[in-house]
């Protein structure tokens, strides 16, 4: 909607602030009349929100660009910023119910407040928790440690955000700059990041059902990893063909695979029943409209409804797990 203009209507919404009677009558419009006056508040709200919000966060994160103007967002970012501005106008349209002389002075001082409650119904939409915190059991399975209890926290944030990690399936750089910025001095990488997540995946996996409901139910309405498209423009100097980039993403997303199925046989889950959904999930149908292709999607069905090539895909990943996961697998291939 950005760049949507609807002129005609906002001489009408600043009358109707001003009576006070901007959110009665939004709430009993219907039809275009309806959508009249909430587009007109999407125009008058929009480069507020850019101006005194927007502006502000994409100079913190350091995206000088997307600060310059509105029409240099990134997609990302782009993505923020009509939330933020969708946020605003549904609390214009809940809130504006008394006398308001400045409509966009209204707004500015509603910014903070709007955009957060926002951003907890957006989360809440996707099962998340609306207020990401560490539970005391958590932190007591963590063994008081301040640093996995940070990036518990951060995972608790990273799942109910609609965004990708570009080829993998968390922000491993962001956490990897992140615990270097908090502890001065030796040396931290991707490989100890990777195995810090995969203790916290293992300490929240000891309460199953908390687990399923508050980070994997919302990691799953999340995008399968691609790859950013900063990382696909990136190649002057080493042009990627079509196959290569296919078995990158071949290769993200079967690590994505991996760490799901760890996650959830840590629960005790049947080890052939978690190999088939996730399978599906990552690669097949269940993730729209299939990563990789249709045929692909095809095949991979027929393989998972075989037992005996559903039995050997486990085998596979009893020997691709580290050492101390496998025996999560049991003896049988359950």
């Amino acid at each position: 909607m950005l760049g949507s203009t609807h002129t005609d209507g906002v001489d009408e919404v600043r009358d109707l602030a001003r009576r006070g009677l901007l959110a009665t009558a939004i709430a009993g419009a219907t039809g275009p009349h309806r959508s009249r006056l909430t587009g007109a508040t999407y125009s008058i709200a929009w480069p507020v929100v850019y101006r005194r919000l927007t502006r502000r966060l994409e100079m913190r994160r350091g995206h000088a660009g997307c600060a310059a103007s509105v029409t240099r967002l990134s997609d990302e970012c782009l993505d923020r910023f009509e939330n933020d501005v969708e946020a605003v106008v549904d609390d214009v349209t809940r809130k504006a119910s008394t006398r308001i002389e400045n409509l966009e002075g209204w707004i500015v001082g509603r910014l903070v407040p709007a955009t957060v409650d926002g951003h907890r119904r957006r989360r809440g939409a996707y099962g998340a928790l609306q207020r990401p915190r560490v539970p005391s059991w958590l932190a007591t399975e963590l063994n008081g440690d301040a640093w996995l209890i940070d990036l518990a926290t951060q995972m608790l944030v990273w799942v109910g955000t609609p965004v990708t990690a570009g080829h993998d399936l968390w922000p491993t750089d962001s956490w990897v700059a992140r615990h270097c910025e908090r502890h001065a001095g030796g040396s931290y990488g991707e490989a100890d990041v990777r195995a810090d997540i995969r203790a916290v995946l293992r300490a929240m996996g000891r309460r199953p059902r908390w687990f399923e409901r508050y980070v994997e139910t919302p990691l799953g309405h999340k995008q399968a990893p691609v790859a950013s498209a900063e990382q696909v423009d990136d190649r002057t100097e080493t042009p990627v063909d079509a196959y290569t980039e296919r078995e990158r993403l071949l290769t993200a997303l079967a690590h994505s695979a991996v760490e799901l199925i760890r996650a959830r046989l840590a629960r005790g889950e049947p080890a052939r029943v978690v190999v088939a959904e996730v399978l599906n999930a990552v690669f097949g149908a269940d993730a729209g409209d299939g990563p990789i292709g249709r045929a692909y999607d095809d095949r991979l069905a027929l393989v998972l409804r075989d037992a005996g090539e559903l039995d050997r895909i486990v085998a596979v990943v009893r020997e691709v797990l580290p050492a101390g996961t496998t025996d999560d697998l049991g003896g049988g291939g359950r």
